[in-house]
């Protein structure tokens, strides 16, 4: 049976640094996968290679079916691979539904020209565009600051914007590069169920790098565990809380209780 996603032995050089080390990962479809590790553990070179932001050294990605290595980020993202990056990436004084809207312009028909005479089709596609972004806001509960500068947000709720604008893109596997990053105990528990419940709505499989464990234990259903660029572990959250070689090399007593 083919796997819904694969990466098979991928590695990426810099300059004689190995970045990433013979990494493997199959996902089936509907999965929560952890893909943990310290800095420069090689988790968003990962990222990076599963998205076509980099090509690897040796190596090969598959998606549902069909091998993708190397084909650039738009094209992967239009065969349903979408991610967000650690660092917020929205266009602050933009309204929110505008910073979604962008999101849909991939998979439009009408061209420039279109769209400076404002064509029939593109005012279509544009009144399609908006309905669409609108429907996915109220889905993500932020309808209501919809015409909202993206920057007034609170940084949960920027959070939850970056990760309503990849959905716009329809993905099938949703990539999140540490959702959690910066946020107060109390936005971590709603982003945790936030996660839970897009992933269910809109019947995604996710992979998801993270440092807090609250979250990774808490949502995850498998972790793989890098460390200089290598898999040292792979398994449930006990497995993987459990584990000495990753206790030494990452999480540390302390952390696991």
């Amino acid at each position: 049976m083919v796997a819904f996603f694969s990466a098979e032995h991928l590695t990426m050089r810099f300059d004689g640094l190995t970045a990433l080390d013979d990494f493997s990962l199959e996902l089936k479809e509907g999965d929560l996968v952890g893909l943990i590790g310290p800095n420069g553990a090689g988790k968003t070179t990962a990222f990076n290679l599963i998205t076509g932001n980099l090509h690897p050294t040796l190596g090969s990605v598959f998606f549902q079916g069909k091998e993708i290595t190397g084909l650039k980020p738009n094209r992967i993202a239009r065969r349903g691979i979408a991610r967000t990056f650690q660092n917020i990436r929205l266009f602050q004084d933009l309204p929110v539904i505008e910073n979604v809207m962008i999101s849909y312009h991939g998979r439009l028909r009408s061209s420039f020209l279109d769209a400076v005479l404002r064509t029939p089709l593109y005012n279509r596609e544009e009144r399609g565009m908006r309905e669409g972004a609108f429907s996915l806001l109220e889905k993500v509960r932020l309808s209501e600051a919809a015409n909202d500068k993206a920057g007034s947000l609170s940084y949960g709720q920027q959070r939850r914007l970056e990760i309503a604008r990849a959905l716009a893109t329809n993905p099938r596997l949703l990539l999140l590069d540490e959702p959690a990053a910066g946020m107060n105990p109390q936005e971590t528990r709603e982003l945790m169920d936030f996660i839970l419940r897009v992933k269910g709505d809109f019947g995604l499989t996710v992979l998801l790098i993270e440092h807090d464990m609250r979250v990774v234990m808490g949502i995850c259903q498998r972790i793989k565990v890098l460390d200089y660029g290598a898999a040292i572990a792979e398994g449930t959250p006990q497995e993987i809380q459990n584990d000495p070689k990753v206790i030494t090399a990452y999480l540390g007593e302390a952390d696991l209780a």
